[in-house]
């Protein structure tokens, strides 16, 4: 629109230039080296116009012939570079889609073709991984790293290739330099965080996550519950030694996170031994009230040194109304009551527990309850045992596939900080093992148990749950396997002779009627003679 009426107006200011000379006529005289040249207004006009187009074609043939050179060599630059960025993209997607003949064949024209690009480098150092030519990955790398401009991003291959080949000391002093250039790069601050996490560095590592929350790279909710772990960390490592700082930073940690049962455990303690109890129960009760959890239960039920088993039961109770009447609750009153000789409160309180499929805790403490009012012999308490041998397993601290009876602020796979879990693991089914020539598929239950009939040290989840049987459970699972271990001694042949082959322990074999009572067992006495 604007541009027609631009074109208007030049055109209209042409016609009025014409008219305005047409009704000014005139003459135009030239006088040159003897010759004179008379012609009117408008002929003139015309003539220094086309004099001028002539000039200008002429200059553009004399300009175009000097600068022919020129424009080839440019001509042959942007070709160069076309087919350069051509061969970059044919090398990317060859990586993408793992071809690395095709990846080293165009790394090599896009390098040759559009030299020290940092997109042809970056395409070499993927050639040569895929490639498996660590070699030459790492010297790429350092070429990108010795660039100011691409300085970050040869250090994160760097701290790649130190990673893949276990040396953590280059590639902790990759990341912190990256983090130290840019501050704001993600990947530079977890490897920075994930170091000082793994050297015990807590006071580092909190700085580390407060700029990252002030740089917006984490939530603040996030940055409130690592820092709340880091705190946690801190606090049980110096809870031993200085138990003045270490309920400091509990209490700082349960602030952040009430809901983190390590810090509130920890809390619970330290303050119940400086005989501040009224504070440790409420911070006890309000983490157990978030998550019921056995470590909160054995520090509530044994907060005054001294107190009697029915003051503990006291307790017990409370926090069964507290949580309304979770599990966890119900297990730690069946315990405190079976500590107070209550059987029938244990009972009454792990009933809901055994309907559908209980536990491994609740057979085990049926179990324990059968032993101490009918003897340990008795066939309800073999019963319990034989039970709790296939029963689901508890809750337990997990992280990375690895179950663990204790609390941890960091992965010990993966070294993520808050990766621990309280749940309950998953019942697998495990592939056929080296030594077993069948191949058969075997359940992967709670524990094992050795050629002693004890329980086996925990392992992680990808090869054997940890065993849920410890303690004063073990005894009682040990004597129960010990009939069977003596019927059957070619189960632990394989144990002596060295080979692989797991033990398979069969069932303990339980009485006619496990729970028959005196007056059942009288009557089949005499109807059998």
């Amino acid at each position: 629109m604007w541009r027609a009426l631009a074109f208007l107006a030049l055109l209209a200011l042409a016609a009025f230039g014409a008219v305005w000379i047409a009704d000014r006529p005139g003459t135009v005289t030239i006088v040159w080296n003897g010759y004179e040249v008379a012609t009117s207004l408008a002929i003139a006009l015309v003539g220094v116009l086309v004099a001028a187009l002539v000039i200008g074609f002429i200059w553009a043939i004399v300009r175009g012939v000097i600068g022919l050179p020129g424009s080839i060599v440019r001509g042959s630059r942007e070709r160069r570079r076309a087919k350069g960025f051509t061969a970059l993209s044919r090398g990317m997607v060859a990586v993408g889609s793992g071809d690395p003949l095709a990846a080293r064949r165009h790394a090599g024209d896009a390098e040759r073709l559009l030299g020290a690009e940092p997109l042809a480098l970056l395409l070499k150092a993927q050639a040569a991984q895929i490639s498996g030519d660590r070699e030459a990955a790492e010297q790429a790398f350092q070429r990108m790293a010795n660039d100011p401009e691409t300085r970050v991003l040869g250090l994160r291959g760097l701290f790649v290739e130190a990673r893949r080949r276990e040396d953590e000391t280059a590639a902790r002093a990759y990341a912190t330099e990256a983090a130290r250039l840019a501050p704001s790069v993600t990947w530079a601050n977890e490897a920075v965080l994930e170091a000082q996490c793994a050297d015990g560095d807590w006071a580092g590592a909190q700085e580390t996550v407060e700029r990252r929350a002030s740089l917006g790279l984490i939530e603040k909710g996030s940055a409130r519950r690592q820092r709340a772990v880091l705190l946690t960390a801190s606090a049980q490592t110096r809870e031993a030694g200085e138990p003045e700082i270490a309920t400091d930073r509990a209490l700082r940690a349960v602030k952040l996170a009430p809901d983190l049962v390590p810090a509130a455990a920890i809390a619970g303690r330290l303050l119940a031994r400086t005989g501040d109890l009224r504070k440790a129960a409420k911070i006890v009760e309000a983490a157990w009230k978030a998550n019921p959890h056995p470590d909160l239960a054995k520090v509530y039920l044994n907060l005054r040194t001294g107190d009697s088993v029915r003051d503990r039961l006291a307790r017990a109770e409370t926090l069964a109304k507290l949580s309304s009447w979770h599990p966890e609750a119900r297990l730690a009153l069946a315990q405190t009551a079976y500590e107070a000789r209550e059987f029938g409160q244990a009972r009454e309180a792990l009933q809901p527990l055994l309907n559908d499929r209980p536990t491994v805790r609740a057979c085990l403490t049926m179990a324990r309850i059968e032993e101490a009012e009918h003897g340990a012999g008795s066939g309800r308490a073999r019963e319990w045992l034989a039970r709790a041998a296939h029963a689901p397993r508890d809750p337990l601290w997990i992280a990375d596939g690895i179950a663990s009876e204790t609390w941890a602020p960091v992965s010990p796979v993966s070294g993520r900080l808050d990766a621990f879990e309280w749940k309950a693991p998953t019942e697998l089914l495990a592939g056929p093992g080296r030594g077993d020539p069948a191949g058969e598929f075997r359940e992967d239950v709670t524990g094992d148990l050795d050629d002693r009939g004890e329980s086996r040290p925990a392992a992680p989840l990808a090869t054997a749950a940890p065993a849920a049987t410890t303690g004063a459970s073990a005894a009682p699972a040990a004597e129960a396997a010990k009939p069977a271990a003596a019927a059957r001694p070619e189960t632990a042949a394989p144990l002596a002779a060295g080979t692989a082959t797991p033990v398979v322990l069969p069932l303990p074999r339980t009485p006619d009627d496990p729970a028959a009572g005196p007056e059942e067992a009288e009557a089949k006495a005499r109807r059998f003679g």
